[in-house]
């Protein structure tokens, strides 16, 4: 048989052929006077078997382990690893379906989904009370909801999926009693007033109890116990950090206004 021959005897292209040959996972078959290949029958069993061995999910690498055992005890294992490697891409599938279904019922409940996601269920269902406090307020909304959008997704996608469900959970909190998510909009405006302002500004200390008062007592007991946990948060560490790039995105007296606030949790905590 000519390579073509054999190629499609066994269902599969030239091109792979003699990719197995450049592999070994094929041997190179004797040569005809003018320079052809020829194969016989016992290449295109040991082609039919790389097919197969591919179709199952094998890589090359496994298959050529495979095919160097011929007592075929690697083949059990290697099916063993893979079986087990399967069986977790299904659950980590059947996981993402559920997520995507999740967040396709809140795209419709709320006709369509915050542009900082996709992030979980609890965090898109609050940002979707932001969007209906929001179109509720006369004016733009302030840009300071913008920006605590931003930092939330980045904390859900960057703390764990432990801490990123305890993260959603205080902010359900924080925003549950009816108007909190109204006094917390007026916060944002406070804050967005600060835009061009010095931190001495006599504002920065009503924004940043206006911003300690919108939080629960529980929710800012735990966030003041963390922050006082942390203790050297406003040390010169912090600079080069994730607090120190969390603050410098602020101008200068809505970051004043933020320490602030923290340092009122602390004690409120305490």
């Amino acid at each position: 048989m000519r390579i073509g021959e054999l190629a499609a005897l066994a269902g599969v292209s030239t091109r792979a052929v003699r990719h197995y040959h450049h592999l070994g996972l094929l041997p190179e078959p004797a040569r005809r006077a003018n320079g052809y290949r020829e194969y016989g029958l016992r290449d295109a069993v040991a082609l039919a078997r790389v097919r197969r061995l591919t179709e199952l999910g094998l890589g090359l690498e496994e298959v050529r382990d495979v095919l160097a055992d011929d007592a075929g005890r690697e083949l059990h294992e290697v099916l063993a690893e893979l079986d087990a490697d399967l069986a977790r891409q299904e659950e980590a599938i059947r996981t993402r379906r559920a997520r995507i279904a999740a967040l396709l019922r809140l795209a419709e409940e709320h006709g369509g989904l915050p542009a900082e996601g996709p992030v979980s269920e609890e965090l898109a269902a609050l940002f979707g009370r932001m969007a209906r406090t929001a179109a509720e307020r006369p004016g733009p909304e302030p840009a300071m909801a913008a920006k605590e959008r931003e930092v939330l997704a980045l904390m859900e996608a960057t703390a764990g999926a432990e801490a990123g469900e305890r993260l959603s959970a205080l902010l359900g909190q924080a925003t549950a009693e009816p108007g909190a998510m109204a006094r917390v909009y007026e916060v944002y405006a406070l804050l967005d007033e600060l835009a061009g302002a010095e931190p001495d500004d006599p504002r920065v200390a009503d924004a940043a109890q206006a911003l300690s008062d919108c939080l629960p007592d529980a929710v800012a007991a735990e966030v003041g116990a963390r922050a006082g946990e942390v203790g050297s948060w406003e040390s010169a560490e912090v600079s080069e950090g994730f607090m120190g790039a969390f603050f410098a995105d602020f101008a200068p007296a809505q970051a004043e206004a933020v320490r602030q606030s923290i340092r009122l949790l602390v004690e409120r905590a305490r």
